[in-house]
C-alpha cells in the first residue's frame, strides 16, 4: 500500500513524460489520463498525438493538434514550440520538423520532450540533415550533462548508427545505471551487442528486460533483435519461435528480415509470409512511398522464392525518377531476383558494385547488413568463397559469436531456392 500510495502522489504529468520518454507499455494510458486530468494542457494533448497519431485520420490530426496548440500559446513560447514541432512531425513534414529543432534547441536547449522529435534529421532520407541531426545531438546530450538518462540513451544510439560500438555499448550501460527501464538505451545496447555478437546472452538479457513491461513500445522490435542474437549462435529454432510467436504477421520487414537471413544460413524459415498480401502492400499508395519500406517488402518476396514479382519490382524501381530508387533499390532487387532464379553469379555482379551506396536504401546498420549477407551468400554459390571470406571478415574476427557468417561462408547450398545456379 505504501508503494502505491508513493506512486498516486506523482502527478501524473511527470509520469507520463516518463513513461513516454522511456518508451514503456504504460506511455498511453498515462497519457490519455494526464489529457482527461487537464484537458486544457496543450503539451498533453500534442504528447498523446505524437505517441498515437499515426492511427488518426486527418481530420482528427489536425483538430487535436490545432486544440493543442491554441492551449499551449496560452503555456508559453516553449510549449507553443514543442507543439508545433509535434504538429509537423505527425504530418511527416521530417524536413520542416528538423529545421524547427534547430532553433527550438537554441532557445531550450536539452529539451527531453523536443529530443522525443530527434528521428526527424534521419527521417529526411537526406546525409546532410542526418549528420545535422547528429551534431545537435552532441550539443544537447552535453547540456544535458552526463547524468541525464534521456540524453544519454539517445546519443548512445546515435553511437550505435555511426558504428562506434563500444562507445554505445558503454552509453547505452550507463544509461540503464541510471534509468534501468530506458527503451531507447535498451535498443542501443542491443545494436551494439549485434554489432559485438553477443549471442545467447544478449537474447537473455532482452528477454529479462523485457519481463518488466511486456506492452514495451518496442516489445516486438526487441524480440527481433533477440532473434538475431539466437541466429549469431546458431540457436535457429529459436529465431523461428520469436518470428511466429512474438512478431505480428503485419510485422513485414522483421519477419521478412529473420527468414530470409535463416534461408541464407541453409536454415529452414519460420511461417511464411502470404505473396498476394506483399503484392498488395507494393500497390498501395504507400507501397513505394518511402524506400527502406519498399526494401522489406522485396525481401519478403524473395523469402517466398517470388523471382517474377521481384523482376517486376525492379523494373518499377528503375524506372522511378528518385536516384536512390533507380540507382540504389532498383540493381537491390535484381539481384535477390537472380538468387531465387539460381544465378548468384549476376546477383554479385549487381551487388559488387554499390558498395557504401547501400547506405541509401535506408534503415539502420543492422537492417542493411542484410544486403552483404546476400553478397556473401551469392559470392559463396558462385564459387568464389575467398572474396566472401575477405567481405566478412571484420565480423568473424570480432564477434564473440558468428555461427551465422560461418554458415554464410560455407560451400554448401543455401536454402534460398532448392538447386543453385553457378551461372
Amino acid at each position: 500500500m505504501a508503494v502505491s500510495g508513493a506512486v498516486a502522489r506523482v502527478p501524473v504529468e511527470e509520469r507520463a513524460v516518463e513513461a513516454l520518454l522511456s518508451l514503456s507499455g504504460r506511455a498511453l494510458p498515462l497519457l490519455r489520463q494526464w489529457v482527461g486530468e487537464e484537458p486544457g494542457c496543450g503539451v498533453a494533448r500534442a504528447l498523446l498525438a505524437l505517441a498515437t497519431g499515426d492511427r488518426w485520420d486527418d481530420a482528427v490530426l489536425k483538430e487535436q493538434l490545432g486544440l493543442a496548440h491554441r492551449d499551449a500559446l496560452s503555456a508559453g513560447e516553449r510549449e507553443a514550440s514543442l507543439v508545433y514541432g509535434v504538429f509537423l512531425h505527425a504530418h511527416r513534414q521530417y524536413r520542416l520538423t528538423a529545421d524547427h529543432l534547430l532553433g527550438h534547441f537554441e532557445r531550450w536547449p536539452a529539451d527531453e520532450l523536443a529530443g522525443l522529435m530527434l528521428g526527424a534529421f534521419s527521417a529526411c532520407g537526406d546525409a546532410a540533415y542526418r549528420a545535422q541531426g547528429d551534431a545537435l545531438m552532441e550539443r544537447q546530450a552535453e547540456a544535458a550533462g552526463p547524468e541525464s538518462w534521456p540524453w544519454t540513451s539517445w546519443l548512445a544510439s546515435a553511437r550505435a548508427e555511426q558504428g562506434r560500438v563500444r562507445e554505445a555499448h558503454g552509453m547505452a550501460e550507463r544509461a540503464l545505471t541510471w534509468y534501468p527501464r530506458s527503451g531507447v538505451a535498451v535498443h542501443a545496447l542491443a545494436h551494439a551487442e549485434h554489432e559485438l555478437g553477443g549471442g545467447r546472452a544478449c537474447a537473455d538479457f532482452l528477454d529479462a528486460w523485457l519481463r518488466a513491461d511486456p506492452g514495451a513500445v518496442q516489445a516486438r522490435h526487441l524480440n527481433w533483435h533477440a532473434a538475431l542474437q539466437s541466429i549469431a549462435c546458431g540457436d535457429f529454432p529459436d529465431a523461428r519461435r520469436r518470428a511466429d510467436e512474438a512478431l505480428a504477421r503485419t510485422d513485414v520487414g522483421m519477419r521478412a528480415a529473420t527468414n530470409w537471413r535463416l534461408l541464407l544460413a541453409g536454415e529452414s524459415p519460420a511461417g511464411r509470409g502470404d505473396p498476394d498480401r506483399i503484392r498488395e502492400l507494393l500497390a498501395e499508395p504507400g507501397g513505394m512511398a518511402e524506400i527502406f519500406h519498399t526494401f522489406n517488402l522485396a525481401l519478403a518476396l524473395a523469402v517466398e522464392a517470388s523471382t517474377d514479382d521481384l523482376h517486376v519490382l525492379a523494373r518499377r524501381a528503375a524506372a522511378d525518377a528518385r536516384p536512390d530508387y533507380a540507382e540504389v533499390l532498383a540493381p537491390v532487387v535484381r539481384a535477390l531476383a537472380e538468387i531465387t532464379a539460381g544465378h548468384p553469379r549476376a546477383a554479385v555482379d549487381l551487388l559488387s558494385g554499390l558498395g557504401e551506396k547501400t547506405e541509401r536504401i535506408g534503415g539502420v546498420r543492422v537492417e542493411r547488413e542484410i544486403i552483404q549477407d546476400t553478397l556473401a551468400r551469392a559470392l559463396v554459390d558462385a564459387g568464389d568463397q575467398a572474396r566472401a571470406a575477405a567481405l566478412l571478415h571484420h565480423r568473424t574476427t570480432t564477434r564473440r559469436h558468428h555461427t551465422y557468417e560461418d554458415l554464410l561462408l560455407t560451400s554448401r547450398p543455401s536454402a534460398v531456392v532448392p538447386v543453385p545456379d553457378r551461372r
